[in-house]
């Protein structure tokens, strides 16, 4: 049986869907007034393994991930650049588009803008207000958290530390990893001078960052997910925002799992523009790397734990990949002769029918993408041997590329598209 481990409880637990044979699942997208790095596509390539994996074991997934085009960061940027929000965040959609089908990384088909659920943002806003944990301060609304019982119970936040002066933070996101200990804001009223802003029943302005996911899921997934996944930044405020703001709506939990992965380092340290030290796919292109070998990189690392990119780190893996590969297409290929008498090879036929079930057992292990990866590498290496003996037929080559490609519908780097 699948077990994950969940941010909310801290253990490794089996997974069940509330709805047997459904999966709804929520992963955060790109903020796309910027260009993703290789860390970001990390995240968004084991999510889409973790859906591929629970399409393999019989699930349908409804997934949705967002792509969040209105915020602060991006109008400072579309400024900057001389041109509109829209004009720049459809740049990098496109971009990011391109770069997901590089990496195989299957994209929803509900991937939404926050553009796009205005009406559901205000709407949200409103209730929040009507039941006492959002309130107007000039044309700002902003949410109490002390309004909330258990707010911060995701990351695990001390309330003792929580000020009792009033503190409000009305940015839409704030550096590093740290708490803002105060109310955090909800819409953004219209000031003098604005270029981004909606006319709606709260007034004119803008939805925060705050309440624009919570508004894409419960539009389009309603009140209720199996699974909400996202980078390890989103534990520091973001992801206890979005269950505070749903959960004081609906009374009812959020998410059965959350799932968070860890950072991406570069030569030791995390990743910025202060360094240096962004790496994006087209960089390890020019190397010579293939998009199956940046995604083979990307997934072999469990996702809880911290890689380090390094030359030598990528080679190797690169390396590996292509090991397993030339392996597999040997194991693959049939022979242009054979004995038809020859009786059924057990020992082959033992390790033909155990490839999918052994990448199973590691897959189930909290997605342990390099203990499957590292199984199937040893079973190859047995069947290539087995072969050399002249100890396989047509048919159980067949059977070799078929239990492969079933694997590979997952892990999408064993074979070209």
């Amino acid at each position: 049986m699948l077990q994950l481990y969940n941010t909310m409880t801290r253990r490794q637990e089996v997974f069940k869907s509330r709805e047997d044979g459904v999966v709804r699942m929520f992963t955060c997208g790109p903020s796309i007034y910027g260009r993703p790095h290789v860390g970001n596509y990390r995240t968004f390539s084991w999510e889409d393994v973790l859906q591929r994996y629970l399409e393999h074991l019989g699930y349908r997934v409804l997934r949705l991930m967002n792509m969040t085009d209105v915020e602060d960061k991006a109008i400072a940027e579309a400024e900057k650049e001389g041109m509109t929000v829209q004009s720049l965040t459809a740049q990098k959609a496109a971009q990011f588009h391109e770069e997901s089908s590089l990496l195989r990384i299957r994209l929803p088909e509900a991937l939404h803008r926050s553009s796009t659920s205005i009406e559901q943002a205000v709407r949200l806003i409103k209730i929040l207000m009507e039941k006492g944990y959002a309130y107007r301060h000039g044309n700002d609304v902003f949410y109490d958290p002390m309004k909330f019982d258990g707010f911060g119970r995701l990351f695990g936040l001390d309330m003792s530390r929580w000020p009792s002066s009033k503190r409000r933070f009305y940015k839409d996101t704030y550096p590093g990893r740290r708490w803002n200990l105060g109310d955090f804001i909800l819409w953004h009223g219209f000031r003098p001078g604005d270029t981004v802003y909606w006319e709606t029943e709260i007034g004119k302005g803008r939805p925060s960052w705050n309440i624009q996911d919570p508004a894409i899921i419960t539009e389009h997934l309603g009140y209720s997910l199996d699974i909400a996944c996202g980078g390890i930044d989103n534990l520091y405020r973001h992801h206890d925002y979005n269950i505070a703001v749903v959960e004081g709506i609906s009374g009812t939990e959020l998410a059965s799992f959350w799932i968070h992965g860890e950072h991406l380092l570069v030569n030791g340290k995390k990743m910025s523009k202060s360094v240096g030290n962004i790496v994006y796919p087209e960089d390890l292109q020019k190397q010579g790397y293939s998009g199956e070998h940046i995604r083979f990189y990307l997934i072999y690392g469990h996702h809880r734990q911290r890689i380090n990119l390094t030359d030598r780190d990528v080679a190797h893996k690169a390396k590996k990949l292509d090991c397993i590969r030339d392996v597999a297409r040997k194991v693959c290929l049939r022979p242009s002769e054979e004995n038809p008498a020859r009786c059924v090879d057990q020992q082959v036929e033992s390790l033909i029918d155990s490839l999918v079930p052994r990448f199973r057992v590691h897959m189930n292990d909290d997605l342990n993408v390099s203990g499957a990866v590292d199984c199937l590498q040893e079973n190859l290496a047995e069947l290539s041997m087995l072969k050399d003996d002249g100890r396989m037929n047509r048919e159980e080559c067949a059977m070799v590329e078929k239990e492969l490609r079933c694997i590979d519908q997952v892990l999408q780097v064993l074979f070209p598209l």
